[in-house]
């Protein structure tokens, strides 16, 4: 079992790399290197030989292995990313890079994405080297640049120019799974991530003749974009059930008391009530647009218009999702994927989901496992390219009143820290047996 010292270092390691500001604003405007020297420091001092890598000048990825006991076994996979998304300091009640302890939570920007399981990873990984313990399969620990933007600098460059540092790696895990969820009527929750949605950010270009803003104009890009975005803000998406989703919704239903009935996907959700939340952004592929740029002059029509949209897909519908957004945006508009990157799906059978499934019942057995899909995408999607099945597994045991999803790229972003030492205990007791 992880040891105090270990408990202590989550706390001290999640503060400190929330101390290192790796805002990442896009366009590779982010400096990961001063963390990427902070986790292989520390992985260094538990006897690893921690690798540095760049494809760009201060975008650092960090990767160590660790042998397993059994040489025939499959290698694991287990990754975060040091990169964060912008805070806005006025908007906070502390400093977002400040990793303040008070009360017994640390706060800041990446306390929940995802410094902290990078911090878990540290902290096991060293109390193994005190212990003398070793996994039964090699595990390879990964931190990664540029998660939060297109990942090229990130798990894209190493899966493409580094997949040998992955040799034997046939599963990975990483953020968004195992983390307490509170169903409003006493229930703990606690959802471990078997698959993800496609990623299709798209840009929408309308063109049209540009001309005076007081005459007649038919052909004006700004009512063409306009018209395809709303289009695409009001279309009704049918549903469309992964495994993944459909096992959640059984074991929700059964946990509930509720019939199971897949042809009402939508009264079925109604039943759930709060736990509805885990399922109800993945029972359909979506499309939302966020962003508009269009003209320069109140008089000028203008003759190009430009939208994007975050658009999600599920295992299986990327073929609807286009052919929709050809229908949608019809004859006038063209898209084009800004950002593409595949859905992901991992079975529900396997001995390591089952194995992640123990773990946290060992720590909260008043807790009920399920599993379920997510709604965005993390790393596990560049690392498919090597044939690595992808689960979210970061652990935290959470208080009624902090609700984790809100968290993610919020405001006053923060975690307890006995969430902290409960992810180290799951995390070294699923990785010391899987």
């Amino acid at each position: 079992m992880a040891d105090q010292q270990a408990l202590d270092e989550v706390v001290e390691f999640t503060s400190g790399l929330i101390r290192i500001d790796t805002t990442n604003r896009g366009g590779g405007d982010c400096q990961e290197r001063p963390a990427a020297e902070y986790a292989a420091e520390r992985l260094a001092g538990a006897g690893l030989e921690p690798l540095l890598l760049e494809r760009t000048r201060g975008r650092t990825n960090v990767v160590a292995r660790i042998a397993g006991t059994d040489p025939s076994a499959d290698a694991l996979l287990v990754h975060g990313h040091l990169d964060v998304v912008p805070a806005e300091a006025a908007d906070w009640s502390v400093d977002p890079f400040s990793g303040e302890i008070r009360d017994g939570v640390v706060w800041g920007r990446g306390a929940v994405d995802m410094k902290n399981m990078d911090a878990m990873i540290l902290a096991v990984v060293r109390s193994w080297a005190r212990q003398g313990v070793r996994p039964r399969r090699d595990v390879v620990v990964a931190f990664t640049a540029d998660e939060e933007a297109s990942a090229e600098d990130g798990s894209g460059f190493l899966a493409d120019e580094h997949p040998e540092l992955f040799d034997g790696c046939t599963e990975g895990v990483s953020e968004s799974g195992a983390f307490t969820f509170h169903d409003g009527s006493g229930r703990e929750l606690y959802p471990i991530a078997a698959g993800e949605r496609g990623t299709g950010w798209l840009k929408l270009t309308a063109r049209g003749r540009a001309g005076h803003g007081s005459k007649v104009n038919k052909e004006n890009a700004v009512t063409r974009l306009a018209a395809a975005v709303t289009r695409i803000g009001e279309h009704e998406w049918p549903l469309r059930l992964t495994p993944t989703v459909r096992a959640a919704l059984g074991e929700l239903a059964a946990l509930y008391g509720v019939d199971a009935d897949f042809r009402d996907v939508d009264g079925l959700l109604k039943k759930l009530g709060p736990a509805a939340k885990l399922v109800e952004a993945t029972v359909r592929n979506s499309a939302n647009p966020t962003m508009l740029d269009a003209g320069y002059k109140v008089n000028v029509i203008p003759g190009e218009a430009v939208a994007y949209v975050d658009g999600r897909y599920l295992a299986g519908g990327e073929e609807e999702f286009r052919t929709t957004l050809d229908r949608l945006t019809g004859p006038d508009v063209d898209w084009e994927f800004a950002h593409h990157e595949v859905a992901l799906q991992a079975p529900l059978d396997s001995p390591t989901y089952a194995k992640m499934r123990a773990a946290v019942e060992e720590f909260a057995p008043e807790g009920h496992v399920v599993p379920y899909c997510m709604s965005g995408g993390t790393d596990a999607k560049q690392f498919s390219r090597l044939g690595i099945t992808g689960y979210g597994f970061a652990p935290l045991k959470l208080p009624e009143d902090l609700d984790y999803q809100a968290l993610f790229h919020g405001v006053d972003e923060r975690v307890p820290v006995e969430a902290l030492h409960f992810g180290v205990r799951v995390l070294d007791r699923f990785l010391r047996t899987a």
